[in-house]
């Protein structure tokens, strides 16, 4: 690597620094121009925390300078959708109403862990209210736009996730992933994303919207970045009660392993319909490269997707209560109309919700005791336009904002470690992503057969631009 590049990979960057090729403070400068001279077209970034950065590479720089280590990450870039706290700044949420809090008093603590390892915050990005959203919309801060066509959607709600790493603002970004935020925009960007494991990362220091469904992680141009970023942001948190006593398993130190000794299957029955051919042939593409003659079907899975719908909408409506009754009119309509559906659901649906989850939890792990990794669409369409409102699935027009996750929210509804992979077809310009959804707790397998597909060729994210 030659020179600073936000463009580059998180790898690459680290690489570069600790050669020497470039100082840390070339690399934010380089990036700072790059924001300044995409961002107004892309609605990427809502807060640019340009000062904090140059500090933080002054630290680094005079680091390297005196021969210290400075963490696998030092030198790269990243930035975090706007529901993480950055100390000093406010955390919108993506909302109006947010933006009349205060500062947050400290950084999130994946923020912190990522800092740790010698990667330098950029600063915060759009995202669809309260992440109640599929599309990258914000009725307030307006659209994050695909960079690889900006008169499509990012996705949703980590649309500002998807569009910053995409258009090579930053080498990572961070987001959230409910029924499928991180999973979307990263299919439509073209972009590694990954959902891990309910409980693996830390969410303290994060606005909540479905605290049973909530995950957070990371996207970017590689695998690699994914399984760098992932392990840095590993470890017990206190502050988060709903996080896993469990020990730290790195997984970028398995990415070479390939596929040795994997089971891989397919999904059919419901992941085999309800989307375009596109969707299909992306998953052709990636079943074939993986040898993944076998197909698995997830039991009900249909019921699932209806039963996290029933808790989304409860919980979510629980959360916003008090908002919905004192300021209703600052919310998204969209949004706000589907928070006094959820206000509505009769508590025994949400019971009987919950039962069935479980019962399909152990129905699925029931499945992974025979493969090891299935491969399925991450949404049922190319990035539609922006304002875009239907979509034609197997001849049936559908409503986009609810049904962009048709395929993500059973995964995501039981917590299952899922990386979405970056597919393009010659004649298009615009991607499209598959899951690789592994047991609980292995997002090394993910990683794994991710990396795999990108040595292929399978697997490849582009810059925009």
């Amino acid at each position: 690597m030659s020179g600073p590049s936000p463009t580059s990979t998180a790898a690459e960057a680290a690489a570069g620094f600790k050669a020497g090729s470039f100082t840390a403070a070339q690399m934010v400068e380089t990036s700072l121009a790059r924001i300044a001279a995409l961002n107004p077209s892309l609605g990427a970034f809502t807060c640019v925390t340009a000062e904090r950065a140059r500090g933080q590479a002054a630290l680094l720089d005079a680091r390297r300078a005196r021969g210290e280590e400075c963490g696998p990450l030092a030198g790269a870039l990243f930035a975090v959708k706007n529901l993480y706290d950055i100390a000093g700044e406010v955390t919108l949420a993506g909302s109006r109403i947010n933006a009349d809090h205060a500062p947050a008093q400290a950084d999130a603590t994946l923020i912190a862990h990522l800092e740790a390892q010698g990667a330098i915050l950029m600063g915060a990005l759009n995202m669809g209210e309260y992440a109640y959203d599929f599309t990258g919309e914000n009725a307030h801060y307006g659209p994050s736009r695909n960079p690889h066509d900006l008169a499509h959607m990012a996705g949703g709600s980590s649309g500002g996730s998807g569009c910053a790493a995409a258009a090579g603002l930053v080498h990572l970004t961070l987001g959230s992933d409910t029924n499928g935020s991180i999973r979307v925009p990263a299919s439509f960007c073209g972009l590694f994303g990954l959902k891990p494991t309910y409980g693996r990362l830390s969410r303290a220091g994060s606005f909540p919207f479905v605290s049973s469904l909530d995950h957070l992680g990371p996207l970017g141009r590689s695998a690699l970045d994914l399984a760098l970023a992932y392990d840095a942001m590993q470890g017990e948190d206190a502050r988060d009660p709903m996080q896993a006593k469990r020990p730290a398993h790195a997984a970028a130190p398995l990415l070479g392993e390939g596929l040795t000794g994997l089971r891989i299957a397919r999904a059919g029955g419901y992941f085999a319909r309800g989307a375009d051919a596109d969707a299909f042939a992306a998953v052709d593409v990636v079943a074939h490269a993986l040898g993944a003659s076998r197909s698995v079907e997830l039991p009900e899975a249909h019921r699932a997707r209806a039963a996290a719908y029933l808790i989304t909408m409860a919980e979510g409506a629980s959360l916003h209560m008090d908002r919905l009754r004192s300021r209703a009119m600052d919310f998204d309509p969209d949004v706000r109309d589907r928070l006094f559906a959820g206000a509505m659901v009769p508590g025994a649906w949400v019971v009987q919700a919950q039962k069935f989850r479980r019962w399909f939890h152990d129905a699925v792990v029931r499945i992974f005791e025979e493969v090891d990794v299935i491969v399925a669409p991450a949404t049922p369409c190319r990035a539609p336009r922006i304002g875009q409102k239907t979509m034609l699935l197997d001849g049936v027009e559908m409503a986009i904002r609810p049904n962009l996750g048709v395929f993500t929210q059973p995964i995501s509804f039981i917590g299952l470690p899922v990386v979405t992979v970056p597919t393009w077809s010659h004649d298009e310009r615009l991607p499209l992503g598959v899951q690789i959804i592994c047991p609980p707790w292995r997002e090394d397998i993910a990683l794994r057969v991710a990396h795999d597909l990108a040595l292929k060729g399978v697997a490849l994210a582009r810059v925009a631009g």
